[in-house]
């Protein structure tokens, strides 16, 4: 993991803990767990200017359950 490399999250859960978080490597997907499951964000081509600085855009693209 780059421990430098963050994105920003737009989409998914109202209520995800952070929006800004550290990716695995530039261009993988993300993996955020809340409720019982994954939200899943994807890398878009935009940049966001944030409060930590210009960060790719990653976007919602599907939950999946934990297995019960």
């Amino acid at each position: 993991m780059n421990d430098n490399a963050k994105a920003l999250l737009e989409g998914g859960p109202q209520d995800l803990p952070q929006r800004i978080v550290p990716v695995p490597s530039p261009g993988s997907d993300v993996k955020i767990e809340i409720r019982n499951g994954y939200e899943h964000f994807r890398a878009t081509s935009r940049q966001a200017d944030t409060p930590e600085g210009s960060l790719p855009v990653y976007e919602w693209w599907e939950r999946t359950e934990m297995p019960s």
